[in-house]
Parts: C-alpha cells; structure tokens; sequence
C-alpha cells in the first residue's frame, strides 16, 4: 500500500511537473491549457504547485520562456493557500523568486513581470508586511527595479485596501527619502503609486469612518510629499510627469490640512489650469482633479472657503472657453470631451454652490465680452447651472434676460447655438415673458428658416452667417445644420410642453408666416400652430377674439395669400404642404364664413395626394397637376365667399407679396396665376388693368419658369377680359423695341440684346397663346383670325433660344386647340394658313433639314415633343391635310421613333405625341375609303423598320404606333369613335371627323369604304406575325392586337366577286372570335404558354386568309424568316410550316416554286444553324404538302448554279443546299422519295462492326487498322446521308451497332492511350453520326463531351453514360444488346471486358420485364467478379446492386454475399465500392438475408473504419449505423456488443478532420443511441454541441456523455478505456487529443476503484510522457487538460507534501534540477505497464 501511495505521489509530482514545462510550449494552444489546468489544481495542493514552479522559476526568464504563465500559476495557488500553509518563510521565498525577476530587468512593460506583480500582491493578501519587507530590501541604492516595486505597492493598495493603508507610515518612511533623487522618467510611477494609495486611503475611511488611520507622522509624510509635488514635479517640463502629479494632487487634496491646503493653492491651481488647456487625455485628468480641489477648499466642512471669489476668477476665466471647445458636437468629442466637459461643469457648479450671485454676476459679465469662446462658454455654464441654482439665481432674472437681448444678434455660430439651447431652458423655467420673449421665438424662427440651398451656398454662409470671414466649411456647415436643428426642436417644445409660452407664442408667432427671410421656417411654425390650436380648442377658447385683439398680427388676407403660394412645393422639407392645409383649417375662424366647411371637404384630398412623395415622384407631371390643383383650390375658396370686397382685399394681398418670393422660383410663377384667377372674378376693369401692370413689371420674361406663369395668369384674366387682355399686350408688342432691321443689327452687338428680344417674343407668344385658349368661344374666332392672317406669329420665327422657341410652339399649339374648344361648343371654323403653321412648327423644331439623331440634347427633345403635339392640334384642324404635307410632316418626324431610351422620360412623352400625331394624319387625309386605304398602308410602311428593327424599344413604339393608327382607321371603317386602347387619347377634332362621316353618308358603302384587297392582308400579317414570338412581352401582347384588329376590320369590308366564294364567313367569324379571345387573354396579362399562344393565333390567321392573300404571304416570307430577332425569326418558319401544312394543296405549281425560291433565299441567307434548320424542314413541309417534283427540281436547280459559280467548301456557315439535301434523307416520307430522286449521290450500302466473335487476335496490322477506318468512314457517311433504306438498316440492326461501338470503344481506347488516336477520333465520328441516325441527341452530347477522354475512369464513365442514355431512348433494344454484351465478358481482350462491363452495369437496371435474361446477367456478373481486373470486379459489383427493386429480393443473398466478400478485397478502390453498395443494398435488404452476415459486416466495416482515405472512413461508420436496423431478434444481443465495441471509435471521430467522416459519424451516433439504453443520452444528442464543428463544444460533449456512461454502464468502462487507450497511437492527430479527452474524461467519473487502478498510472505515464511531448500541439494541449483533470479527480495531491521541509531552512540548496526526474518506484511501476498497444489501422 505504501509503495502504492509512493507511486501516486510521484506520478501527480511528475505531472505537474509536465504541466509546468508545457508553460513554455511553443503553441499558444497548448501554453493556454496547461496555465488552465495549473490553475484549476493549484487549490488542491497549492504547496505542490508553488514547489514545481519554484523549480522551474529559479532558472529565471532566460532559462524558462514563459515567465508570465508561471508566475500567474503561482499568484493563484498562494491565493488558495490556508492561512496555515501560509508560513512566512515559505512566502518569502516565493517573493524572493519575483523580486529577483523583477530586478534583473530593466523594462517594465512585459507581460512576465505584469505576472510577477499579481504574485507579489497574492503574497500581500496573506502576509503583507513581509510582501513589503522584501519590497523595501530594494528601495535603498540605485536599481531599475524601484519602479516596478512602486507599482506592485500601488496595486496592492488598490486590492488591498483596508490591509495597506495601515501600513502606509512604513511604505512613506521608505520613500520619501529617494523622492528627491527620483529622475522624470520615473516620476510618473510614483505619482501614479500616491494616487493609488491615497484612494486606498479614503476606500478606508469610507469602509471605517470610525478609526483614524493617520497620525501626525503620516500627516507630516503626506504633506511632504504634498509640498515635493507642488513645488518640483508640477514644474518638471515633461507632460507625463506634471500630469500624473497633477492626478496624484488630486486625491490628496482631502488628506493634507487645511492651512498646507491653502498655501498650495497659489501653485497648484495654474499649474491644473495650465494641463485643462492640453488634450483630451490630460485636460480631463486636470479636470477631475480641479473638481477635487475646489471641492475640498470651498465646500469643507471644516471651515470657510478657502478662496474668496475674486481669487477664482482666474479659474473661471480659464474654464469658460474651455467648457466652449468641449461642447463641440462633432463624433470625435463626444466620445473624448463629454468627460471632460462634465468635469469643468462640476468645477463651476462647485463654485456656484459656494459663491452663487457672485458667479451669476461673473458668467453674465464674460457674456459682454467680444471673445466669442469665453461667451460661448458662459451661456452653456449658464444653461447647466440654471436648474441647479435656480433658487439661488432667482433674483437674476432680468439681467437673464438683457443678455439674452443683446446676444440675438450675434453673427458667431458658436454663439448662436448656446443661446438657442439657453433660450429653451430660461423658458422651461419662466425667465422669459413679454417683449423679451418675443425677440427670443423671432431668433428660434430665424435660424429654423436655414434652407439647404443656403447651406450648398457660399456665400450666403460668409455673408449672412460667417461674418468674420475664418471658417472651416466642412465644421461650419455641419454646425449650420445642426444649429436649425436645435432651434427646430426648440420651437416645438416651447409650443407643446411649456404652457407659459402660450401667452407669448399666440397670435405673435402668425406674424413671422409672411417675412421673406422666415420662409424656410414655415413648415415649423406651421406645426406649432397646430399644437396652439388644438390646445386652445381644447380649452374651448376661441381664435379669431384673441386675434382681433392684437393690433400687430398681419390681417387674414396676407396670410391667406402667403399660405396658398407656399403650397407650391409638396415635397418641401418639413412637410410643408401638408402643414400647411393643417393650420388653414385650424385658422378657418379667421376667414370668411363657409370657407372652413369647404375646406374640411377639399384639404383632405388635397393631402391625400401629396400624402407618398416617393409614389408621387413616380408622376413626371406632379408639379403641373398640384399647381392645377392648388388654383381649382383657391377659385372655389373664391366663389364660396361670393364677397367682391373681400376678393379685392385678396388681390391686394397677392399684390403686395410679390418682394416675398425669387423671380426664379416657382412660387413667383404661382402667385401669377393665383392674382391671375382672382382678376377672373373681378369685374372692375380699372382694377383688373392695373394689377395686369403690376404682374408684368413683377415678372422676368428671361426665366422661362415665370414667364410661363405670368402667360397662364394672364390667359386666366382673359378668360373674363379678353378685350383688356389683348390691348396690354399689343401695347407691350410696339413697345418691345425691336424690327427686323434692329434684330438684323443685334446681331452684330452683344448676344444678350438678341437673348431679350427672345424673351420678350416668348413672353408675348405664351400669353397671346394662352389668352387664346381660356378666352370665351364665343369672340375668339376674329381674334385669332386676326392674328393669324397678320402674320404676327412670323416675327416669333427668328428666336434662337431653346425655351423660347418652345414658348412659340406652346402658343401655336394653344390657338390650335382654341380653335377646337370652340368647336367643341358649337362653334366650328376653319384656322387660317394652317398649312403656314405647321412650316413654323416644323422650323422651329429643327428636324426639316437632317434626321440625324445624334446631336440632341433635353431641351431640343422637349422643343421637339412640343412640336409633335402642336403639329398634331393643327393636323386635326379644317381644311384637310394635303398629301405634300402629309409627306413633309411624316418626313420631318418618324425619325424619332429611333430616339435612344435615355432620358426616359421626355423620350416616352415625345413618342407618344408622335403616335399621336400619326393617328391624326390618318383621320385628316384622304377622301374616300380607297384614299384612306392607302393612307393607312403608307404610314405601316413607313413604320416596318421600326417594327421589325433589332432594338427592343424601337420594335416596341412601332408596334404601339401601328396598333393606335389601326384603332384609328377601325373606327373610320365603323362611322364611330370608339376606346383608344390603353394608350393615350388622340387630341381631335370631332368636328372634322363627323363632318367628314356627314359629307360620305350619301355615297355607296363600295366607294366610301375600302376594298379588303386594299389592305393587302397577306404582306401585312406577314410583316406583323414574327412580332407575335417576340422576345418583349409588350410587342407580343400588342401585336396580337394587330393582327385582330386587322382581321376584324377586313370583315367589316366589302370583298370582290373574284374571290368572294373563297372565304367561309362562319370559320372567318369563328376564327375572329378566337383570335379576340387571345387578345382577351394577353390585356389581362394571364398566365399562358407562348409557344401555344402563337400557335393559336397561327391557327386563327390560317383560316381568316383567303388564297391570293396566303400566296403573297408565302411569296413574302424572307423578311420574315430572317427577322433580326431569332425567336421571332423561328416562329415565323414554324407559322410557315402550319400554313403549307393545312393549305398546301390549294397552292399552284407556280407558287410552289416561287414560294421554294424565298425559302431557298432564306436559307442561304441564314447563318444561324438551329434557324437554317428550320428553314429546311419549311421546305420539307412544302415538298410532303405540295408537287415535291417541282420542290426537288428547283432544288437541284439552284444547288447546280452553286456548284457552277462557287467555291463550296468556302462558304460561310456552310452550303445551305447541302443542308436541304440531308434534311431531306432524314425526312421519314422523304427520304424514299429524295433518294430514287438523287439515287447516286445519297444511296450508300450500310457498313455494321461485328466485334462480338471470340478469338479475335488483339493486336492489330496497319492494313486493319486502313480496314477499321474505312468502315467507320463509310458508316459514318451512310449514317449521316444513308435515307430511308440505310436508316431502316441502322434501326434493325441497333443492338449490334451500338454493342459493337462501345466494344471497339473501349479497345480503341487501349490504343489511344498508347498514342493511337487516329482510329479513335474516326470512331468518335461515326458514333456521332450514329447518335444524329437513330435521333439519340443526347448520346451525341455525351460523346462530344468525353469522347476524347483517355483516362479509363473517364472512358468508362462514358460507356456507363451511353448506356444510360441508350437504355432511356431505346428500352425495346436493351434486351439483345445485353444479349451480346454477356457474351463479350468473356474475351480475352482486357480493355473490352471492362466497356462491357461497364453497360451492362447500366443497362442491368432496365430489363425489369425479362426475368430470364436477368438471372444470366447475375450469374455473368457474379461469375466476373472474381476477374483479374480490379475495373471489372468493381463494375460488376455496381451492376449487381442495380439490380430492379422488384427482382432484388431474389437475388440478395448472392449481392451480400459478394460484397462480404470483396469488403476484404486488396484492391482499396474495390472496398470502397463494395461499402458503398451496401448502404444502396441495405434500403432494399430484409432481416432474413442481413442476419447470417450481420456481425461478419460489422467486424469488416470496423477494419475499414480507421482507413486514411476519408470516403472510406465515413461510409463505413454510414454503413456501421444503417445496419442497425437489423440488430433485432436473436442478433440483438450480439449486435448491441458490436456497438460497445465501436463506440468509443465513434466518439473519437466525431470530431475528425474530414466533414464527411464528422457528419457520418454524428448520423451513426443517432442511430446507435437508442439500441444503447443509456438514459439521457438522446437529450444530448439533441443539444446544440454535438452538431458544433468548434473543439470546446466537442469537448463539453464528451464530458456530458461519459457522466452518463460511467453512471449508467459503469461495467463497460473498462472496453471503452480500453478501446480509447489504443487510439493514442492513432496517426491523425486530432484523434490522439480526442482520446486522451476521453480517457481523462472516463476516468474522471469513475467512482469505483477496481476500474481506475488498472488504468490510471498507465494512461498517467503516458499523458506525463509521450503526449506531452508529442509534435502536435493540439496532442499537447489535450495532455495537459487530461493532466488537470485527472489530478483534480484523485486525491494523489492532497496527500502529498511538499518537498519543501518547513523545519529545515537548508532544504533550497538540496532542490535542484535533479527534482525534475522520476521516482525509481513510478520509473519500475510505469515500465511494468501495458503501454505497448496496437495502432488502428
């Protein structure tokens, strides 16, 4: 038993031996572990733990690389020692070896010596006078370590607070004497010591109030050392040393007596004062400090202030800019200065406490003053100490105010935003009322109208509020921002949660709506009206009385007038609109009655529509529609009061705020219009001309945005006075100052002139237009006559300036659509010199001399939009439109549908009005039904290059355009004017077209209507349909449409006697129907197939075509077939295809050759393969359907001009009419037919490879080889051209082909790969041209692919491939090709027997219905796995488990049996197959067949289980848990042994380095576990961990499940230690450390002896040696876990004594290195043990 104990002893010696060694491992890893497993067994014998690492340490840093760890070890095992244990030799001993670390160093800042310190202050908690006699042994004399040793006394003061500062008099009497000789680079390191033990000092005094830990001696100390800080350290020029003095002064401010205190201060307060002005850093410990100081000389409790006031006025001097440069609001100090600003806070509030008026007196003073810091510092010292000194500063209320008055006007930003915040606060606390308060909301207001175009201009920033010229503008405008937004939130909470305000903010704050310079404001105040209003509606307190009161609140109208213009922007900041319809209804009261009932109606719309502004961006025209809707507002408002006095008041009103807005601005534009519809209502024409005067010298005919306004609000004015209207403006028209002689002469002066002169022809053509088109209908027609026969509009002609032609263009346009207005109300009469106009039009658009679509810019494409819908009003006007117009018109604007997309915007509008335009062409040329005709197929024509264009939008506006221009023409054809579409309306002139309906109602519906051959029906539905396919859903979707709309309208048409018997009305009408429900469909957008989409409308169109119009299609199908687009291009050939299929027999010989011709056109123009292809079936079809003689003939025709007169091989794309000869051998009613037609060019006798004979010699001649070639060359040739004859040949005889191919495949692959390849790539050719014969595309994809591949997994990958491929295409012909492939397994020839292998492992699987042939292939298959090929072996194994799930039954006695068998193959690759088909053989397995083999399985998958290749590893531990569902019954027992004896395998891998094998295992562990019957262990498996892939995770798992284990089944404990130990030989090293966690771990929670005792010294031995010196660190890191743990679980150390003998003080000379050895005992006891063990293989 002793020498049992003995062995233990030294064994847990050794081990923490080890661990400590590991201290200085070079992985971080392992280092980490061993410090964490010391540290966990240092409580159990924390003498044994400072004795190994005494040993260690006594080497020094030099000899031991990791200092640091052992000494933090040390640190934490004297924390755990006893009191008893602690004896005070033993301790000094330890603080001997830190000491002398520490000393021998001369840096301090390592990690080892940080450790060392921890140590000596755990030394302290013990016994701190000998911690401090050792430290004090190197206090006397020069050493480096002095330093050091002041920190370790400094943070045991801070541990030990209570133990240190009685012995304070000791440490002080020790250091005072060298505090003179202490040089400035260790200064900071005493100072830093004093503060350290002066806050231990007062954690003393807080903890024991009751005792006095200080006597005079100590007093005497602390002021010595007061007195050395004050008058040498705080003067030493480095900053280090003067602010870690300055930290230390402050805390001990408290401890020195209050006359040492006094006569300090004279030297410390400018020294702190002088550190607060440095950076952060400094300038808060200074702070704090100042804080302390003030706090201790003014607020004593032992007596008076120490400082009169006057003496701090340095100190607040100091301070106040200071506190400015730390409420700066940048990111950067509010992280950094916020402390610091808080400190100097302090500081003052401290002051105030002590001397309040008199700082309120001071703090107001420094307000006076010009420096703007000491200001700006003042006003936010005021704002802090206003609610804490508010009783105190009561009585300073008014000078408050006056300060406040006189600072409103500073120009610093600075400023600025302390009274902001300072005018909030004084308000929350009452200190503002009256006038005062006033002045104070006018500043908030002010700065709340900071607009975001005033903080991008400069200099509106230097001019109005940078004065001084010095400012940084990123800061500034940051600052400028952030000061509208304090000032925003100040408003606000004056008005909502300070009631005293209301008295000052109500009715004062309506005044500051109407100034210019608060118009940015004006979203804000708006709000806090709201508030005021609501809360005086609350309180029932009527508006208007309060209102009427006040003699200084501006009077209802301008605040009206002012409200409604600022409603122009709906996307103002703020919300301004919306605010803004808020308040009127709140100030309805003010106002007239029953305009507050009105606008509880309309202001909800109103603000339902601005309610999004992001769905209101998405409206180009929201601005033009708002400004609509704000006059509609505003003439109701008008109409509802019916008061002509109050209107006029109005107007006056909106007169008098024209100053208020930029002449830029679209307020100012608005305000026309708005005095404009207000002039309306009035009748006095004296008052309506002034105000007309008044507009237009309050307007800029420069800026187009007001000169467009001012021409509305004049138009508006003409509404009621045009007469007055028309006088003003011919006035300002001579009066413009401008002939043709003086713009001639312009020309030759500065450009500004001629740019006036436009402005001013733009101005008076807008308004002249406007006036025209609000005027009265009933005096407009001499007006305009008037003008327009003058010629006035002539002289507008010569403007240059983008915007002002499109002024002249607008007007045009305006007197158009007058002139349809007054149609529209019964008044028609005809524009005169029309035609006149629309040259203008044109002129001034600029696209009469060039199409060039190059050069353009935004504001041409707007002229030109304009243009377009101008031309489309005059188009729509009396007298018709003559042809050379038409042509003109058409000429100058069809380019633009090939406009690029960008920008979208003006580019959708000004195709829009060209569509537009193009339906009124329409509708106004032509007289009869013929005319109109024609018309139409002019204007289709002329939009074919757009239909069919390559662009996509292109394509789709020619498709829109068609579509409107034929709704357009439908209507004509029906007499009536029906929807448009979905597209925008036509402006037209309804007048015109019923007048025109009229003038035709008397003629013949023969002559009034067109003919149906007028339409040319079979050109136009060849050039729509491709668009029917289009890659676009939108031209698809519309096209449909045309077509539809074609067909109806050619219904409603009279049809000629030719061919009136040739159309069936019922199948037309019922095709239409059909054709209308397809329209039906793509409108609602529903889901369908394309491809049948167009088949239907295909179909539809087939039987509405009569014969002539289905030949001109035919005869017009190249365009078609060779559209641009290639989907479109493809459906065309396929609508080609239907057509001759379903009417072929109708066509003539002429038009089958003609129509043979365009296709054979087509398909020598088509490169495209798939689209040449199509063509060629297209002229199959035509052949099958019609004569194919006279297909054949001109066929051959055009192939013998080619021949004759090009040079074939050089064609690009290849001969397309050698491409119609092969479509046509592969056509299967062709063929026959082309091949007695072309019977010596295309009939070739087949050639079938018969490789199947035994005996054939292996090794081939050159003449076979020529043999071999030539036939594959000839098979090729007939395969690829062989018709009908050759290809019936090929289908009879494909098993032999296709067997015979992949025999010679894998042969031929045995020669290539001896560099052969000649015969190979032949092969290839002809298996190709095979797969295209038998139709087998994607066999023919399979051999493009790999074909070339010479490596053997490849090339038998591909066998399998074709196979597969071969068995899906043709299933009847798997049965004898398998036939032949059997007999194939028996050749000699190596390279043959693997191909037919390698299909018959593919084709096994598809001769379900063939029993017998089945039960031969097993028997071939079972016989062949045995063969000397390991490839063959390997294939035959597969096909085996292919066997059909149906038949598998039968037969899975012989698969298992083969895979028990080669699961021991020697070939590595075999058992690999071989585990895998068990996993597939297992889903399919019964108990019956599994059980005789289960354990047989089970022992070989364990052998395979510590395979290095990883699919070994995890499909056998997959196949170790599939099998478990067949561990039931009498093998249950057995089985559920198997697991115990992999279980610990499993753990162990659970954690490996491959995912698969992790994965596999962690699903095996799963299935396992319930056949195990260990409690609790599915509530582990459930848990987060054990699917973690992180090593922690992995190791909580292992501890959790061997608790379980060693509770539940502690009697097999011993096999899994068993089975772990040996895995400490595994060769991954992640399993070693796997199992030595799980050792360690068992182990640990064994409870019973009888099963530690065998294992624990053999496992320990092992941990203590080969692990922790094993190469891997994650094995080394592992061993020292284990180490801990298995100590901390025997009790080996708790019995064991220090070898340190506390009685012999001898015993340090006898404790050397020889310490580190093992035991004679443990060294026998360990050689004795079993550590010899197996490693897995």
């Amino acid at each position: 038993m002793a020498s049992s104990s003995a062995a233990a002893s030294a064994a847990a010696l050794e081990a923490v031996q080890v661990l400590v060694a590991s201290l200085a491992d070079d992985s971080p890893v392992a280092r980490d572990a061993a410090l964490a497993a010391l540290r966990d067994i240092a409580p159990l014998n924390p003498m044994l733990v400072l004795d190994c690492c005494a040993t260690v340490s006594r080497g020094g840093r030099r000899r031991f690389g990791n200092m640091a760890g052992v000494f933090l070890v040390m640190a934490s095992a004297v924390r755990a020692l006893d009191h008893s244990d602690a004896e005070r030799e033993f301790l000094r001993k330890i603080a001997k070896i830190a000491t002398a670390e520490i000393v021998t160093s001369k840096e301090f800042n390592v990690d080892w010596q940080r450790a060392a310190a921890c140590l000596l202050v755990a030394i302290g908690s013990h016994d701190p006078d000998l911690m401090m006699e050792e430290i004090f042994l190197h206090f006397s004399g020069p050493t480096s370590a002095l330093p050091a040793m002041l920190q370790i006394l400094a943070d045991f003061a801070s541990a030990e607070a209570l133990q240190f500062t009685p012995r304070l008099k000791d440490v002080l009497l020790r250091v005072l004497p060298i505090l003179g000789s202490v040089r400035d680079g260790q200064r900071p390191v005493f100072a830093n010591a004093f503060k350290c033990w002066c806050q231990a000092a007062w954690q003393y005094l807080g903890d024991a109030p009751s005792e006095l830990p200080f006597d005079n001696d100590v007093m005497s100390f602390m002021n010595s050392v007061f007195e050395l800080l004050i008058k040498v350290w705080t003067g030493s020029r480095d900053l280090k040393v003067r602010s870690s003095s300055v930290e230390a002064l402050g805390e001990m401010v408290g401890l020195v007596t209050r006359s040492q205190l006094k006569s300090a201060l004279p030297r410390i307060i400018p020294t702190m004062l002088d550190l607060c002005k440095k950076d952060q850093e400094v300038a808060f410990v200074a702070s704090h400090s100042l804080h302390n100081l003030l706090n201790a000389s003014l607020l004593s409790q032992s007596g008076p202030p120490l400082l009169d006031f006057e003496e701090l006025t340095v100190i607040l001097v100091t301070l106040l800019p200071l506190v400015s440069a730390n409420n700066n609001k940048d990111e950067y100090y509010v992280s950094k200065g916020l402390k610091t600003y808080n400190e100097l806070q302090h500081c003052f509030l401290v002051i105030g406490l002590a001397y309040p008026e008199d700082l309120c007196m001071f703090l107001l003073s420094k307000c006076k003053s010009k420096d703007e810091a000491s200001i700006v510092g003042a006003l936010s010292t005021i704002k802090h100490l206003l609610p804490r000194l508010l009783e105190s500063w009561h009585t300073k209320q008014a000078p408050l105010v006056e300060i406040m008055k006189s600072l409103l006007e500073q120009q610093s930003l600075g400023i600025r935003m302390a009274l902001a915040e300072l005018i909030v606060v004084m308000a929350s606390h009452r200190h503002l009322s009256g006038h005062p308060a006033e002045l104070a909301v006018e500043f908030l207001v002010r700065h709340s109208a900071i607009t975001d175009d005033d903080l991008n201009d400069l200099d509106t920033l230097r001019n109005e509020y940078f004065q001084d010229k010095r400012f940084e503008m990123k800061v500034s405008l940051a600052g400028l921002s952030e000061l509208r937004s304090v000032c925003e939130k100040g408003l606000l909470l004056l008005a909502i949660t300070i009631p005293e305000m209301e008295l000052v903010l109500w009715p004062f704050i309506l005044k500051l709506i109407i100034p210019r310079k608060y118009t940015g404001a004006v979203a804000t105040v708006c709000k806090c009206i709201t508030e005021l209003c609501r809360h005086k509606l609350s309180h029932t307190n009527p508006l208007y009385t309060e209102f009427n009161a006040s003699n200084e609140t501006p009077n209802p109208e301008d605040l009206f007038a002012r409200l409604v213009v600022l409603l122009h922007n709906p996307l103002a900041r703020g919300q301004l609109a919306t605010q803004i319809l808020t308040v009127l209804c709140y100030l309805g009261p003010l106002f007239p009655r029953n305009l507050s009932l009105f606008w509880q109606d309309e202001v909800p719309k109103m603000k339902a529509y601005i309610s999004d502004p992001e769905d209101l961006k998405q409206d180009s025209t929201y601005q033009e529609k708002w400004d609509n809707m704000i006059i509609s507002f505003l003439a109701e408002s008008l109409d509802v009061v019916n008061d002509t006095e109050w209107v006029i008041s109005l107007g006056d009103a909106f007169a008098r705020q024209y100053d208020l807005y930029s002449i830029s601005d679209g307020h100012a534009a608005l305000l026309h219009r708005c005095l404009g519809m207000l002039l309306q209502k009035v009748d006095d024409r004296i008052y309506v001309s002034e105000k007309i005067d008044w507009m237009c010298r309050h307007s800029s005919m420069s800026i187009p945005i007001n000169r467009l306004g001012l021409a509305q609000g004049i138009g508006l004015v003409a509404a009621s006075h045009l007469d007055t209207v028309l006088e003003k403006l011919k006035n300002i028209l001579d009066n413009a100052g401008q002939n043709t002689l003086q713009r001639f002469l312009s020309f030759f002066s500065f450009g500004p002139k001629v740019e006036d002169v436009d402005d001013t022809y733009a101005a008076l053509a807008l308004m002249y237009g406007y006036a025209a088109r609000y005027a009265p209908s009933t005096v407009i027609e001499a007006r305009i006559n008037a003008l327009v026969g003058t010629n006035m509009l002539g002289r507008f002609l010569h403007v240059q300036h983008p915007t002002a032609k499109q002024a002249v263009i607008t007007a045009i346009d305006l007197l158009g659509r007058a002139v349809i207005s007054a149609a529209e109300m019964g008044i028609s009469f005809p524009l005169k010199r029309r035609d006149q106009l629309l040259e203008y039009v044109l002129t001034l658009m600029g696209r009469d001399q060039s199409n060039d679509l190059n050069d353009f810019n935004t504001e041409l494409l707007h002229t030109q939009s304009l243009a377009l819908s101008a031309c489309t009003t005059l188009v729509s006007l009396e007298p018709r439109l003559p042809m050379e117009t038409r042509n003109r018109v058409m000429k100058a604007t069809l380019g633009f549908f090939a406009l690029p997309t960008e920008p979208s915007s003006i580019v959708e509008s000004l195709v829009t009005n060209l569509i537009i335009l193009l339906g009124a062409i329409l509708l106004t040329s032509g007289e009869d039904g013929r005319s109109r005709a024609e018309q139409l197929l002019h204007i289709l024509r002329q939009l074919d290059p757009y239909v069919s264009s390559s662009l996509e939008h292109q394509r789709r506006r020619g498709c829109v355009a068609v579509q409107e221009v034929l709704l357009k023409f439908r209507n004509l054809c029906s007499g009536g004017f029906g929807a448009l579409g979905s597209y925008p309306a036509f402006i037209m002139n309804k007048q015109i077209d019923q007048g025109g309906t009229r003038s035709l109602s008397s003629l013949p519906s023969a002559f009034v209507l067109p003919s149906r051959d007028s339409l040319s029906l079979g050109e136009r539905t060849m050039a729509y349909l491709p668009r029917c396919a289009d890659t676009d859903m939108e031209v698809r979707k519309v096209t449909i449409q045309i077509i539809a709309l074609f067909f109806n309208i050619s219904l409603s048409l009279p049809k000629q006697k030719a061919y009136s018997n040739d159309i069936d009305l019922e199948s037309s009408y019922s095709a239409l129907s059909s054709l209308e429900e397809l329209v039906s469909i793509v409108r609602r957008e529903a889901s369908v197939d394309q491809t049948e989409l167009f088949q239907r409308v295909v179909s539809s169109v087939c039987i509405l075509l009569s014969k002539d119009e289905l030949v001109v299609l035919l005869h017009s199908c190249t365009l078609a077939t060779c559209d641009k687009v290639k989907q479109s291009a493809d459906a065309s050939i396929q609508a080609i295809i239907m057509f001759i299929i379903r009417r072929g027999k109708e066509l003539r010989e002429a038009d089958v050759s003609r129509t043979t011709q365009s296709l054979l056109s087509s398909a020598v123009s088509l490169t495209d393969k798939h689209s040449r292809q199509e063509v060629l079936n297209a002229i199959s079809s035509l052949a099958e359907n019609t004569n194919h003689i006279v297909v054949f003939d001109e066929v051959l025709s055009v192939a013998g001009r080619d021949i004759c007169t090009k040079d074939i091989p050089m064609i690009r794309g290849g001969w397309a009419i050698q491409d119609v000869f092969y479509a046509f051998s592969q056509h299967k009613e062709l063929a026959h037919l082309f091949l007695e037609y072309t019977l010596s060019i295309l009939h070739k006798e087949p050639v079938i490879i018969n490789s199947s004979e035994k005996g054939e010699s292996t090794s081939e001649s050159s003449a076979d080889d020529c043999i071999l070639q030539a036939t594959m060359f000839a098979l090729n040739a007939f395969m690829r051209g062989g018709g009908k004859i050759g290809k019936q040949a090929v289908e009879q005889s494909y098993p032999s082909v296709l067997s015979g191919l992949i025999l010679k495949l894998g042969s031929l692959h045995g020669l290539a790969e001896l560099g052969r390849n000649e015969l190979l790539r032949s092969l290839l050719i002809a298996f190709q041209s095979f797969c295209e014969c038998v139709g087998d595309v994607e066999m023919g994809k399979i051999l493009a692919r790999d074909g070339e591949q010479t490596e053997k997994e490849k090339w038998i990958d591909l066998v399998q491939e074709i196979a597969c491929s071969s068995s899906v295409k043709r299933p009847k012909d798997v049965l004898p090709t398998c036939v032949i492939l059997c007999k194939a397994l028996n050749r000699n020839q190596r390279a043959e027997r693997e191909a037919a292998a390698a299909a018959l492992s593919e084709f096994i699987h598809h001769i379900e219905k063939e029993p017998t042939l089945l039960e031969q292939m097993v028997e071939e298959l079972c016989q062949h796995v045995s063969d000397d090929s390991p490839t063959v072996r390997n294939l035959c194994l597969r096909g085996l488990v292919q066997i059909p799930e149906r038949h598998m039954l039968k037969y899975i006695q012989q698969v298992l049996g083969v895979i028990l068998a080669l699961l021991e193959d020697p070939n590595e690759s075999v058992q690999l197959t071989a585990v895998q088909c068990l996993l597939t053989v297992l889903n399919l397995s019964e108990q019956d067949a599994v059980g005789p083999i289960l354990i047989n399985l089970l022992v070989r998958l364990r052998n395979l289980q510590v395979s290095m290749n990883t699919k070994m590893r995890s499909n056998a531990f997959a196949a170790y848990g599939a099998l478990s569902a067949y561990g039931v019954g009498l093998q249950r027992t057995a089985f559920i042994e198997q697991i115990h004896a992999t279980l610990p395998r499993l753990i162990l891998h659970l954690h490996d380095d491959d995912l698969s094998v992790r994965l596999a295992c962690r699903n095996t562990f799963q299935l396992l576990a319930p056949l195990m019957e260990v409690e609790g262990l599915s509530l582990l498996l459930s848990k987060q961990y054990f699917a973690s892939d992180r090593r922690s995770d992995y190791e909580d798992f292992i501890r959790d499940l061997t608790r379980q284990l060693c509770r539940l089944s502690p009697g097999r404990v011993d096999s899994y230690l068993e089975s772990a130990i040996q895995a400490f030989d595994a060769p991954w090293p992640v399993i070693r450390a796997n199992a030595v966690c799980l050792v360690s771990c068992m182990l640990s929670f064994l409870d019973d002896q009888r099963f530690i005792t065998p294992y624990f010294s053999q496992v320990f031995a092992t941990l203590v040696g080969r692990m922790s010196q094993s190469p891997d660190a994650i094995v080394r890191a592992a061993a020292s876990s284990a180490l801990g743990i298995l100590i901390k679980r025997s009790n080996m150390m708790r019995s064991l004594v220090s070898r340190y003998d506390r009685a012999d003080s001898s015993r340090n000379s006898q404790s050397g290195d020889s310490n580190t050895k093992t035991p004679s005992e443990f060294q026998e006891q360990t050689e004795g043990s079993p550590n010899d063990v197996q490693v897995e293989q």
